[in-house]
């Protein structure tokens, strides 16, 4: 089986072109981001492969969406053994909160991103249309993911979640260390609707929106959001180098892509799926 999402245009650390059949009881019907960092690994989920039924099938990994509990924990089963790695499962808020993890962090921990150095504990980051960011550096040294929602990627007086989960990395390593970050499937600026007083919270907190935000032909007080641009636009100025994964085209959307990935604004009853990075 061949993924039908193509590398992403931006740099070769994008996506595996290697997807294994949902009948395999090693891999349940997802893919793999390839990294360029020995020691790092990545993982995204697909929708398929789990057990959870309509309107969450199947491979649903939130428990606070009303599908079924046992549904969701045999699912997150599947992707523990898949990936022989431990995801840590949060609880995210669209806050800008972020919390190292170590072998004692439990499931639930509140928060919109998270690091850690430990080997195999996977920061695990949950979506269905905000932008889901892993972090490294290139020697490998510390890993993060990070809940990029518009909220929290436009952040207050310019402290955003990316903001946060940069400075907590670079606190971790010395100065001359360099960043790279994967930006997941998300809302495309195709499907991203949003009012004015959204376009100006960016604004206000140091983004630039112009030629990632354009107004709706229909409606003058709506306009279209490009959420991945602006995160590559905020990781560039806070200094990551090497910015890979979604270019904003229609293959990455969520809302786009109903076979790939769960998304709330389309269906609005909607799973959860999951962006992964650990160390080995």
């Amino acid at each position: 089986m061949t993924s039908e999402v193509p590398s992403a245009r931006l740099a070769p650390w994008s996506v595996d072109q290697a997807v294994v059949d949902h009948a395999s009881a090693a891999w349940p019907g997802w893919w793999l981001p390839a990294g360029q960092v020995p020691g790092v690994r990545m993982a995204c989920t697909w929708r398929r492969g789990g057990v959870s039924e309509a309107p969450y099938d199947s491979l649903n990994l939130g428990l606070h969406v009303g599908d079924h509990a046992q549904a969701v924990q045999r699912n997150r089963d599947r992707v523990t053994q898949a990936l022989e790695a431990r995801p840590v499962w949060l609880n995210q808020v669209h806050g800008t909160d972020v919390h190292w993890l170590n072998a004692d962090s439990p499931d639930g921990l509140t928060a919109d991103a998270v690091c850690t150095t430990v080997p195999g504990l996977a920061c695990t980051i949950m979506v269905a249309d905000c932008l889901p960011v892993l972090l490294t550096d290139t020697q490998g040294r510390v890993v993060a993911a990070a809940h990029a929602g518009w909220r929290g990627l436009a952040g207050d007086a310019e402290r955003g979640v990316l903001d946060t989960t940069v400075k907590a990395l670079q606190s971790r390593l010395p100065p001359s260390a360099d960043l790279l970050a994967w930006l997941g499937p998300c809302i495309g600026p195709q499907a991203f609707e949003v009012g004015a007083e959204v376009c100006q919270a960016f604004r206000d907190n140091g983004f630039e929106t112009e030629g990632l935000s354009r107004a709706h032909d229909q409606s003058p007080d709506k306009w279209w959001l490009d959420l991945a641009g602006l995160a590559r636009q905020r990781l560039n100025r806070l200094g990551v180098r090497h910015i890979h994964g979604n270019d904003s085209t229609r293959t990455w959307c969520t809302v786009s892509n109903p076979e790939r990935w769960f998304s709330h604004r389309r269906d609005r009853v909607s799973g959860r799926f999951a962006a992964l990075i650990w160390r080995e």
